[in-house]
């Protein structure tokens, strides 16, 4: 089974935003390490870096995981409001794509609302608080 795992960077909020869609998504997270975890002589970590998240993983359902980290101010800043690659989720019911949809999109901008789309499917689309595109969409008999 091939699996996409969407990789996010983030300008010093991975956690907050990873917590936010915790909170949409339930589970728990599998991994957090920050920049301080992997300091050393080799690989120095500014102190106002050291808490900043290197890698965060947060499994959704099976087999599906998100991940993300922060981007080091030395590696020059990640212009969030001008990614360009979608999340894209397929959920099971209509019930559960309203449900992510509107849990995921709370603070943010809706681009297209949940309704049929051109394409045969029950889908929306947005961009939420973190700057992250997103869409959501159900397949016809689900």
């Amino acid at each position: 089974m091939t699996t996409i795992n969407p990789w996010i960077n983030f300008n010093g909020n991975a956690e907050e935003a990873f917590t936010f869609y915790k909170s949409v998504f339930g589970g728990e997270f599998t991994k957090i390490i920050r920049f301080k975890d992997l300091a050393s002589t080799e690989f120095p970590v500014a102190e106002k870096e050291e808490n900043k998240i290197m890698y965060i993983a947060l499994p959704i359902d099976e087999g599906n995981v998100l991940i993300a980290n922060d981007v080091p101010e030395f590696m020059g800043q990640v212009n969030e409001n001008e990614n360009r690659s979608k999340i894209a989720i397929s959920t099971e019911s209509k019930e559960e794509a309203d449900r992510l949809f509107n849990g995921l999109s709370a603070g943010g901008k809706i681009e297209g609302p949940m309704g049929n789309s051109p394409w045969g499917t029950y889908a929306g689309m947005f961009r939420d608080t973190y700057g992250i595109e997103w869409i959501v969409e159900c397949s016809p008999g689900k």
